[in-house]
């Protein structure tokens, strides 16, 4: 029987919540794909709908989330096209209803920007760099920071505990010892490398409209360096991936300067990101959102396939790293 802190998490209870903040529903009620958080589009009588976000219980302190409310107002108040949290009269943006901490955003259309677009990439640099600009004033205090120990090598063991089938298990440790020295060789910054960024930057995170990247979902803010806001948007083969790269940072460097010393580090988080990635589903799959949603996950097939995606990382983090054309 499921027993998860969402299951309080009713169209009532939603719809309470919103109208607890002063605001009259019209029970038109849209559940958005999200599975980290909660998040609903909630029609409200003679207004726009508004998008309600509820956070994941234990996921993040109160002091967390309001870092994150901080720096995406901050980025609006640079005139950066970031989607803030809405703040109230009193000048409350985190809002709290029985057990759930909630807040409320302005609704925003939009697309996924085409990444064959050179000249979306340019744009997505310029973005970028605005942002980053503004994120190098000051640091967080409590956010995460990129760590090579929490989301390597902790969630290796968690893995190998619990995920990985037996006959594939000797083949995870090994693989996976191998790619934890070749990152914490390759992946050395020092504390000025590390900026508040986005920190979950795809194409999932961003809205395209009028020739304009308009950014969402800062959840994953964090201090990393600035590269790892940009990698993710480099697909394909090397040469394509470098001409991506090389636009990319032109637009960048309007803005912001760029350390080419970082361009060593972009193997190493990617390889970070797959295993920490295969580690929060795993995390995750007691919340009954998960097996439905995530259904090719946890099978012999699947752990097959992460380590031959594994071995190919580990060849990529032993090859020369992309130049800037």
């Amino acid at each position: 029987m499921s027993n998860h802190p969402y299951d309080a998490l009713t169209p009532d209870t939603v719809i309470d919540a919103v109208e607890s903040t002063g605001r009259l529903s019209d029970a038109r009620l849209l559940a958005l794909n999200s599975y980290e958080n909660r998040v609903y589009q909630v029609g409200i009588e003679d207004a726009p709908p508004l998008i309600a976000k509820f956070y994941r219980p234990g996921r993040w302190s109160e002091e967390q989330i309001l870092e994150e409310h901080s720096f995406s107002l901050e980025l609006q108040s640079a005139e950066i096209s970031v989607v803030a949290p809405i703040v109230d009269a009193s000048e409350v943006s985190l809002h709290r209803y029985g057990d759930f901490q909630f807040a409320l955003f302005v609704r925003r259309g939009g697309y996924p920007p085409e990444l064959d677009n050179l000249d979306n990439l340019l744009v997505l640099g310029r973005t970028l760099g605005r942002i980053h600009a503004v994120g190098k004033a000051q640091t967080f205090a409590s956010r995460e920071h990129i760590c090579v120990q929490r989301m390597l090598a902790d969630n290796r063991e968690f893995l190998l505990q619990d995920f990985i089938p037996r006959d594939l298990r000797q083949a995870y440790e090994s693989l996976t010892a191998d790619l934890l020295r070749e990152v914490l060789a390759k992946y050395q910054p020092g504390a000025a490398d590390e900026i508040r960024i986005h920190g979950d930057c795809h194409v999932g995170n961003i809205l395209w409209r009028d020739d304009v990247a308009h950014f969402v979902d800062l959840d994953d803010c964090m201090m990393a360096p600035a590269v790892q806001d940009l990698w993710m948007f480099l697909n394909g083969e090397r040469h394509e991936r470098e001409l991506q790269l090389s636009e990319l940072i032109e637009g960048y460097s309007e803005f912001s300067d760029f350390d080419a010393r970082q361009l060593h580090w972009i193997e190493p988080l990617r390889t970070l990101r797959l295993v920490n990635y295969a580690a929060w589903v795993a995390r995750r799959w007691e919340d009954p959102a998960f097996p439905k949603a995530f259904t090719w996950f946890n099978t012999e097939r699947y752990w097959a396939e992460h380590i031959l995606e594994l071995r190919e990382q580990l060849a990529a983090l032993q090859e020369e790293p992309l130049r800037l054309l």
